[in-house]
């Protein structure tokens, strides 16, 4: 499973996406993940790749917390959780999301 962060430095929110996913992915083997991360530079790359806000959080290419709201552009993401809205889906989300792509 390949797990790709996307973020621009304007919006804090991506860091703590990042917290959130290493702290989970401790649970799962090297083998079985792969973290990376795209930066995104400009509003024509944010065009050109369909950035939704920082963070996008990528599961094998697709956007699972997408909710068809979101625009494309450099913009900070915010998401709706079972603590209210964050900068970031929180540990039980992305654990719960994760546990349920993990090749049996």
């Amino acid at each position: 499973m390949k797990i790709t962060i996307q973020y621009f430095d304007g919006c804090p929110h991506w860091k703590i996406a990042d917290e959130r996913v290493r702290h989970v992915l401790r649970d799962f083997s090297s083998d079985d993940v792969t973290l990376e991360y795209q930066f995104i530079d400009s509003p024509e790359t944010a065009d050109q790749v369909g950035f939704h806000g920082s963070p996008t959080i990528l599961i094998d290419g697709l956007d699972p917390f997408i909710t068809g709201a979101e625009q494309v552009g450099m913009s900070c993401r915010v998401f709706r959780t079972e603590d209210g809205i964050q900068g970031a889906p929180t540990e039980a989300e992305l654990r719960k999301l994760l546990l349920n792509r993990r090749p049996s």
